[in-house]
């Protein structure tokens, strides 16, 4: 199955269900054990036992676990993609597209940081996860370009050559996915901006005047 060429069927397909519990619910179950145990260590009894249903009910509502898995990061990986799309057509400075990108990408996580953890957390051990990897990459070579142009105007440090800049930046924010809980303390919005400050003006004491 391939991840780029399913991705529309994969996502008209999610609606489909049996009253209950949806399809949606269903696939937010998978996701919660697939962070908890692991993808190849997970099993439909498990993500059944995760709603308090039959593994027959289950079946009902999805094919396998790889549909689940295909459906989790083809979904991140669009909203992510899309992200990077609307910050390269941008008629603002580099400097600002780099700051919507971030911005962007971390409200994609903090709606989602299951689901951006579960990809982040690929091995390549299928096609799905093979494709949703090399997506992954092409995503990030694609925001290299804008942190060139970033550093070229000024408004980022230009003493680290661009390409690594991009992955700590990446790094960085994909971290969130380990730790973030979207009940917890800190909004998407106070997070964005604290890691805005980071990036743009790194972990030095701020001068107070």
């Amino acid at each position: 199955m391939d991840c780029v060429k399913n991705e529309k069927s994969a996502v008209q397909g999610a609606a489909r269900g049996r009253p209950g519990y949806s399809r949606e619910d269903v696939i937010r179950a998978a996701v919660r054990a697939f962070t908890a145990r692991g993808y190849d260590a997970t099993s439909m009894d498990n993500v059944a036992s995760e709603l308090g249903i039959s593994k027959s009910a289950l079946y009902h509502h999805i094919s396998s676990k790889e549909e689940i898995l295909e459906l989790t990061v083809v979904q991140a990986l669009s909203r992510l993609e899309g992200v990077a799309e609307e910050m390269a057509a941008a008629d603002v400075s580099a400097g600002e597209r780099v700051r919507g990108l971030l911005r962007g990408s971390i409200e994609v996580l903090c709606s989602d940081p299951k689901s951006v953890a579960l990809l982040l957390r690929l091995r390549g051990n299928s096609e799905v996860e093979r494709s949703a990897l090399e997506r992954r990459r092409t995503l990030t070579r694609s925001v290299v370009p804008l942190v060139e142009e970033a550093q070229e105007e000024g408004a980022i440090r230009s003493d680290i050559e661009a390409p690594l800049l991009t992955r700590m930046i990446f790094g960085m924010i994909n971290s969130t996915s380990d730790w973030y809980e979207p009940e917890g303390r800190l909004d998407a919005e106070e997070l964005a901006s604290a890691f805005e400050s980071v990036v743009f003006g790194g972990l030095a004491p701020q001068a107070t005047g």
